[in-house]
């Protein structure tokens, strides 16, 4: 029991202020749970998947799931099949990527399904269904219980000490494994620093979340997942509560990452410059009609100067833009040189086992508008 207790206090920072990535959860009814009903919820942590639908004895419960989202909703007590799908391009019906799952709800009780495992894998996704009595949680406590679902993250140990810890000096207080399911625990509200290592060695920090405040009054799922944003940690953690959505916790080291594209057919090679020209260039000698290697950057404002290569001067574009932690960016130098600009979007890398990803960006300057046939 204090390994386990240990272990869940890993998650305690994660009902938190630290949170930054919100995702949005397009899932289930609107409506309050009843009393007597019970709370059903339903959490993706699958990284390869694409947006699924949760159905329950052949009705969609849970429908456009993306990965990172899901929400709780009020269903009547009974025993369910429990199956999730996807569309598949070139298939008339859905595909089951994992099912039927019975399930069993009873009044007042909370229960949570949660998909983990790869997609690109035949029978590579597997629920994990936690159900129990709805439990009251007071105002200074937070009830917390953990699902370990990385599929590639290894064998770790966890640490959680105030704010500053050297965790060399201190023993590790639990150990996740991949499809582990742990708690529930209650514990304080208070300030921690969750450090996830390479189980052995202190040393090899995979995961460092900073200082995270809990928050009491909430009971709360915490997945660890594959980390598909920015950085160099593997896993994030996920945050799930029956009263909200979900938010996801980054490892506090994450940047956000930038990329150029040269698209000014009669502008020179370039060099473009963070905050000021009086310091080196971050990317160098760029030509047209080239794409620069991804350079990491400190989430916040950032301003972005370009000018020919090897000068300071003239500045032909100066950007100011806002980058969040653990977005992907790609900046594009567009027009002709006379009244070039930037066109700043946002990627998204993240691969998914049933489909390829296409964007089409129309930087011709000399190009009027454009038909596109597929």
């Amino acid at each position: 029991m204090p390994q386990l207790k240990s272990i869940l206090l890993l998650c305690a920072g994660l009902l938190l202020a630290a949170c930054d990535r919100d995702n949005d959860s397009p899932t289930g009814p609107s409506g309050n749970i009843l009393a007597s009903d019970p709370s059903i919820g339903f959490i993706h942590a699958v990284a390869d998947a694409p947006v699924v639908n949760v159905r329950f004895d052949g009705g969609t419960v849970f429908g456009g799931v993306p990965f990172k989202s899901g929400s709780y909703v009020g269903q009547p007590a009974g025993d369910y099949s429990v199956d999730v799908t996807v569309s598949v391009p070139g298939m008339m019906d859905p595909a089951v990527v994992f099912g039927p799952a019975d399930v069993s709800a009873g009044e007042d009780q909370k229960v949570t399904i949660i998909a983990v495992g790869t997609a690109a894998t035949m029978g590579g996704i597997d629920p994990v269904i936690v159900a129990e009595p709805r439990p009251t949680v007071g105002a200074t406590e937070a009830r917390v219980r953990v699902v370990h679902g990385a599929p590639a993250a290894p064998m770790v140990d966890v640490y959680v000490n105030a704010p500053g810890t050297d965790i060399t000096t201190v023993a590790p207080l639990g150990t996740f494994m991949f499809r582990g399911e742990l708690g529930p625990v209650s514990i304080p509200a208070g300030d921690y620093q969750i450090v996830v290592t390479t189980a052995g060695d202190a040393t090899d920090v995979l995961y460092d979340s900073g200082t995270a405040t809990l928050f009491g009054g909430r009971d709360t799922f915490v997945v660890a997942v594959e980390n598909t944003t920015t950085g160099m940690a593997p896993i994030s953690l996920l945050v799930a509560s029956d009263v909200g959505g979900i938010a996801e916790l980054l490892d506090a080291a994450t940047p956000a990452d930038v990329r150029v594209v040269h698209a000014s057919p009669d502008a020179p090679n370039v060099d473009v410059f963070a905050g000021s020209t009086a310091t080196p260039a971050i990317i160098s000698n760029l030509p047209y009609a080239s794409v620069s290697a991804t350079v990491s950057a400190m989430p916040g404002e950032t301003q972005l100067l370009v000018t020919p290569t090897g000068a300071t001067t003239p500045v032909v574009i100066d950007a100011t833009v806002d980058l969040a932690q653990g977005f992907e960016y790609t900046v594009f130098a567009t027009g002709l040189l006379a009244d070039i600009a930037p066109l700043v979007l946002v990627d998204d890398s993240r691969s998914v086992a049933t489909e390829a990803r296409v964007r089409i960006i129309h930087t011709a300057a000399s190009a009027g508008d454009v038909d596109i046939y597929v």
